[in-house]
């Protein structure tokens, strides 16, 4: 063991990471101890290390706990849930995993936007449940060719945005600083990318300042036809404004309508004389 070093784990993570640990360190389970309060009075000052991740992180409360506390090594890219104030009061060190996660948090943003403009959880209750039986299915609308726009281009974002690109996305993001080099438009707040975009990816960091930074300006912004993915925190988004929101918003049908406006224009060709636009060659 690395000098008998004590290190706190705030909630029960992977079987691996807790032996990993165990080889190296003398590991305290927080789950497993009754009364913490009893612990810290005789423990606190073996404990130089602490665990945490994107839920239980470690808040001033916990920290002036352990007068001994070095460094905080998040199992999460997000560090909301550490009182990093507090650490940098201290001087305590803070680590996290940000690399790691980035394709597959990209990778889940593109399932998301997928599963719901194409409603397939909405398509697999439907199916299981029997009810193609009696009712056809509603339509749907696809990603192909949605203007995109990202709130926070760093990693993940911009991850997320070279995925995008592959379904012929226009991409668009608003970040705390321009990036010159990433070929997307740029736009200087949430209200203008929201306007100029179907879909609205969140991917940025949670923090004080973008706290609700998606509020009812910014769902109006987008309309009734967008749609909003949040690949990040749930705080980022005014919940009881997107409630009603989506409660007072309609759904989009945009491929039927454009089938009907080729329908149209294929007669309005013929009797016009004109070339068909989308004749079968049989």
């Amino acid at each position: 063991m690395v000098d008998e070093i004590g290190v706190w784990m705030t909630c029960p993570m992977t079987k691996y990471l807790q032996d990993e640990l165990s080889k190296r360190f003398i590991l305290f389970k927080s789950w497993e101890i009754p009364s913490k309060v009893q612990f810290f009075n005789q423990h606190s000052r073996s404990i130089r290390a602490l665990v945490g991740n994107g839920i239980h992180g470690a808040d001033s409360s916990l920290i002036e706990s352990l007068p001994r506390l070095e460094i905080i090594s998040s199992h999460s890219s997000g560090l909301n849930q550490i009182d990093l104030v507090k650490c940098k009061e201290k001087g305590i060190f803070v680590t996290s995993t940000p690399d790691s996660l980035t394709d597959e948090v990209a990778d889940l943003a593109v399932t998301l936007t997928l599963a719901t403009l194409r409603r397939i959880c909405a398509g697999d209750k439907f199916v299981r449940n029997g009810s193609w039986k009696q009712r056809d299915f509603k339509l749907t609308t696809k990603v192909s060719g949605k203007s995109v726009g990202i709130v926070g281009l760093g990693r993940i974002g911009s991850a997320i945005a070279k995925r995008l690109e592959g379904f012929g996305c226009p991409i668009s993001y608003y970040s705390r600083s321009k990036k010159p080099n990433s070929g997307y438009i740029y736009y200087p707040n949430v209200i203008a990318l929201a306007s100029n975009c179907e879909i609205l990816v969140i991917a940025c960091s949670l923090t004080e300042a973008n706290h609700h930074i998606i509020n009812r300006e910014a769902i109006d912004a987008l309309g009734p036809n967008g749609f909003l993915i949040n690949i990040a925190r749930g705080a980022h988004v005014d919940e009881p404004e997107l409630v009603s929101a989506l409660v007072e918003g309609t759904c989009t049908h945009e491929t039927r309508k454009a089938m009907a406006d080729l329908v149209v224009a294929n007669l309005v060709a013929y009797f016009s004389n004109h070339p068909l636009l989308t004749p079968v060659c049989f």
